[in-house]
């Protein structure tokens, strides 16, 4: 029985015909020029993607910030009682500090703050800023503790306080030695109860910093942002959208609430359920554009609210129209760093580039569009247009030619774009190889024509796995399992670290799909992008002249396999690979992105 099924079995494979191969030849010299700021980085405040994540500063509501905090995150130590205590600003824009009181007048008092869903914890200097109000004259303890009890790291600050005003102490030799079993851990301010004159201290917005991305004073969590950094973006756009908007007028992200010291920004209730505490405010996105080399997208109010069914306009207006004038006049300075801005009414693009004509304006109607209502649209000629698509994977590929017959007159900023259902409607909880190969054959057309596409981000950016208000997302991390990189993040990194000036033309024998391509060239190094949207393994042979070596990425898995957290499974495979008389033949595995860098 077993050699007949084998008999079968080779009889079958012998009536099946061996598929053939794509062959593309790619031009030497004949393209067009490609956008040196096509992929780019989107960033805002959900899913506690900012506090909470990239962020540096890891206590939670370290300053009472939003609508209702209470006590959220902090818990009493030994015979103590903690109370938000409103009678003890710390300024006027951080009306409360954490009262502990004692209930002797002896041990050991305080207070615990578990950060946002525990405290990651790794072999790492950490720095810790706070304010004490209070008569105390002796040491105050600083601790990490773990899950189990044990301290990972504790340092003592000498602390003389009175009750009249609060005095502002600093340690940056707090050190753990051993990374944390998980991220169950707590950080513990601690005091003799015995030294306390009036049996109380008032613990003001202290902060805890790992190291920090390039050693920034209040800076970014370097876990974090050195994976969005290898991600090789050009621009980022901020400080996001909805979370610009706000719920009201008063709750939008007003730019000069966050600059200066962090005593002096009030932070306010985000758009997303939680507060927002602008620690990382308008100059910080700055710094992170300067030290990842990306150039700023700033996006200003408009008028638009996300509680009301319309926007605010014409002299109601005005007030916030000068306001966007004062914030890119207090960025832009005398320096020559460019500023491109995110607009989406009329008024206020009239306005600014009246002011700054050499600002590149972003508007969602494109120049000369109607709006709701039927009336013209004034936008200045030149302004790009931003495009948002969420869709699912079969959506993708058949806009895949959207842009070959865009109007060249009309740039475009593809602003946020992601694959966030399955084709059948179901919500997409972890990107999957399904949608990400999906979003790559869109940006292959997106690539393909990047004279006219002249930028694009995938959106959201990041996630608090513990947190998550919407999904997927490009990186999630939590305090135990550190940065999970999704598999959409890598076809973002394979395409923006492997990016052409000039988009070649490619003869092909065969028309797009399953497999899609685009070719560039930067100096004498080409690239070639490659996409098989299906489940069988495809064979290309890629005719590159002159070329004899190169390096093959390929990121592949199956159909709905996902990188969930802790969990990279899909990851690029990069092997040396060599040309004969400039002939590659590259196997496709499916559902397959691969990226060729031929020398």
């Amino acid at each position: 029985m077993d050699s007949l099924a084998t008999t079968a079995t080779a009889l079958l494979a012998l009536a099946v015909p061996y598929a053939s191969a794509i062959n593309l030849k790619v031009s030497s010299s004949d393209g067009n020029a490609s956008s040196p700021l096509l992929y780019g980085l989107m960033i805002e405040d959900i899913s506690n993607s900012i506090d909470g994540g990239l962020y540096g500063q890891i206590l939670q509501n370290n300053g009472f910030q939003g609508d209702n905090p209470g006590l959220t995150a902090w818990t009493a130590i030994g015979s103590s009682t903690i109370s938000q205590d409103n009678s003890s600003a710390l300024s006027d824009a951080l009306p409360s500090s954490l009262l502990i009181k004692s209930n002797g007048t002896s041990g050991t008092v305080g207070a615990s703050n578990s950060g946002y869903g525990g405290i990651r914890v790794l072999p790492d200097h950490y720095a810790n800023y706070f304010y004490v109000k209070g008569s105390y004259n002796g040491n105050v303890t600083l601790s990490l503790v773990g899950s189990d009890g044990g301290i990972l790291a504790s340092t003592h600050v000498s602390v003389n306080s009175n009750s009249s005003a609060f005095g502002y102490y600093k340690t940056y030799d707090m050190y753990a030695g051993t990374a944390a079993a998980d991220g169950n851990n707590t950080w513990q301010f601690t005091f003799d109860a015995s030294l306390a004159t009036d049996g109380q201290l008032n613990l003001g917005l202290p902060q805890l910093f790992p190291t920090t991305y390039k050693g920034r004073f209040n800076g970014m969590n370097n876990e974090i942002a050195t994976v969005i950094d290898e991600i090789g973006g050009r621009f980022l756009r901020l400080p996001g959208g909805n979370n610009l908007e706000g719920a009201s007028i008063a709750d939008r992200w007003i730019w000069n609430n966050t600059i200066g010291p962090l005593i002096d920004r009030p932070g306010r209730q985000g758009d997303w359920t939680y507060p927002n505490t602008d620690g990382m405010g308008l100059i910080e996105y700055l710094y992170w554009c300067q030290d990842m080399s990306l150039e700023p997208v700033l996006a200003v109010w408009d008028g638009l609210v996300l509680a009301d069914s319309g926007a605010i306009s014409g002299d109601e207006l005005k007030p916030y129209v000068q306001d966007s004038l004062n914030e890119l006049e207090y960025l832009t300075g005398d320096t020559s760093t460019e500023v491109l801005t995110t607009i989406n009414r009329a008024s206020t693009c009239i306005a600014v580039h009246a002011a700054y004509p050499n600002i590149t304006i972003i508007s969602s109607v494109a120049p000369g569009s109607t709006g709701g209502n039927g009336s013209g649209i004034n936008v200045p000629e030149g302004a790009y247009q931003d495009l948002h698509q969420y869709l699912p994977p079969k959506d993708f590929i058949a806009k895949f030619n959207t842009f070959d017959n865009w109007d060249r007159s009309q740039p475009l900023l593809v602003g946020e774009y992601a694959s966030t259902t399955f084709d059948n409607g179901s919500a997409t909880i972890w990107t999957n190889m399904m949608g990400s190969v999906s979003e790559a054959v869109y940006m292959i057309g997106m690539e393909r024509n990047s004279d006219v596409v002249k930028m694009a981000c995938y959106a959201p950016l990041l996630e608090h796995f513990d947190r998550a208000e919407w999904s997927p997302d490009l990186i999630g991390f939590d305090a135990t399992t550190g940065v999970t990189r999704s598999t959409s993040y890598f076809v973002q990194q394979m395409f923006a670290s492997n990016k052409g000036d000039t988009i070649l033309s490619v003869e092909s024998d065969t028309g797009f799909g399953p497999v899609y391509w685009v070719a560039s060239s930067a100096g004498s190094t080409n690239f070639v992008k490659l996409a098989n949207y299906g489940g069988d393994e495809q064979n290309v042979t890629l005719t590159l002249d002159g070329k004899t070596s190169g390096s093959l990425a390929v990121l592949s898995g199956g159909q709905y396999e996902s990188n969930y957290p802790g969990q990279e499974n899909v990851k690029p495979v990069v092997t040396e690979v060599t040309g004969s008389n400039g002939t590659f033949s590259i196997s496709l595995p499916g559902w397959s992105v691969a990226v060729l860098s031929a020398e």
